[in-house]
């Protein structure tokens, strides 16, 4: 199957309340375009390096989300253009992407990056620690961001008991954030190839397909 028929047979297939970011890291911008002409507008990197360099050359009206770890030393790069930040995992990188975002005169959406997995490499904030930021009332003074929910990961495991319990328990926690935040805090980023059907039954907003699109990545 090409990269522009996988597009269209996932795309059909969520509900229209879910939004496709098709995870282009490590993909080539022919891989891009291909699914740029098939309609595609919301592309997710995870390197600030790559996703400038894509920003350059592919078309202006490509939504880019930055969807890995995020290095406060990288932020400048990409706030002047940047849609969506989905790995706000800390109030120190929150803080410097305002910063950023005051220079370039914008506001930049972010989603908050939760810890719920069981493998510990993976990054986020832990839970009682985003709730207590967001309850301090910190982000009241940052003004050049806008919070618009939480991403998580689930375990990587084929249990699929661990893997729904994980996806609950990110959406419990955007339920309970939500009396902090306006009508904008609407977005659950959850789910990935293997799983996101799960992540949708468990309440996600927005997936992040790569290899169901692009095939394996390509190192």
């Amino acid at each position: 199957m090409s990269v522009a028929s996988k597009i269209l047979d996932i795309r059909s297939s969520l509900p229209a309340s879910v939004t496709l970011v098709a995870v282009s890291k490590f993909h080539p911008a022919e891989a891009i375009t291909e699914a740029y002409e098939a309609g595609q507008r919301i592309f997710g990197e995870s390197r600030v390096q790559e996703l400038v360099a894509k920003q350059q050359t592919l078309p202006s009206d490509i939504e880019w989300h930055m969807i890995g770890h995020l290095q406060t030393n990288k932020v400048r790069a990409i706030v002047p253009f940047v849609s969506l930040i989905h790995s706000v995992d800390s109030q120190r990188l929150a803080e410097c992407i305002n910063r950023e975002a005051e220079r370039c005169n914008r506001v930049i959406d972010c989603l908050m990056e939760v810890h719920v997995a069981r493998e510990q490499t993976k990054s986020g904030w832990d839970t009682e620690e985003l709730q207590e930021f967001v309850a301090s009332g910190a982000l009241n003074n940052l003004k050049n961001i806008r919070i618009r929910g939480i991403m998580g990961m689930a375990t990587f495991t084929e249990d699929e008991t661990i893997v729904r319990a994980d996806f609950e328990r990110l959406a419990t926690i955007k339920q309970s954030l939500e009396r902090f935040f306006d009508s904008s805090f609407d977005t659950l980023s959850m789910g990935m190839s293997d799983d996101y059907p799960i992540a949708i039954a468990c309440g996600s907003t927005m997936v992040r397909i790569g290899s169901s699109i692009f095939g394996q990545r390509v190192y």
